[in-house]
């Protein structure tokens, strides 16, 4: 298992990777089946503002900046977890394991966040997308994992 400090530090990569790449997979998405590319965001802050954030269609500082914020701090959160479990695995540098283990880490997080989250801390953007849709934004969260690894690992 990787330490803590090294687990933070290469966490920090993969978290910003996971969440540039998952938040976009959100708004291409979003924009797709609920007319808005902020409204999946915007809902994340249903944390802070309620139900009243899962209706917010456009960018505001309000929802859009919060909901941004917490999910960031999601994808780090899973990220460190990710790192602090898997580094050993990670460290091989092996593309296809590498893959494999962030495919799972993301759907453990996925499993997490619906299967055992109250529904008042779930992430909120199911409510602006479709199963298929949340698979692509967990795939994506998944491949920035992946990347964030191999990025933190380059020599």
């Amino acid at each position: 298992m990787e330490s803590w400090n090294t687990a933070f530090r290469r966490g920090l990569v993969g978290g910003a990777t996971s969440s540039l790449l998952s938040t976009a997979a959100l708004a291409l998405l979003g924009r797709r089946e609920a007319g808005s590319a902020y409204a999946p965001t915007n809902a994340v802050s249903h944390w802070i503002y309620g139900d009243e954030a899962l209706r917010e269609d456009t960018p505001t500082l309000r929802h859009t900046v919060p909901g941004y914020l917490i999910h960031h701090g999601s994808a780090m959160f899973w990220s460190v977890l990710f790192e602090r479990l898997c580094g050993r695995l990670l460290d091989r540098k092996e593309p296809a394991v590498t893959l494999g283990v962030a495919a799972a880490a993301s759907a453990v997080a996925c499993f997490v966040d619906y299967q055992l989250t109250p529904k008042r801390l779930q992430p909120g953007y199911e409510t602006h997308l479709s199963r298929p849709s949340l698979a692509v934004v967990y795939g994506s969260f998944g491949i920035g994992l992946a990347l964030g690894a191999m990025l933190s690992r380059r020599s």
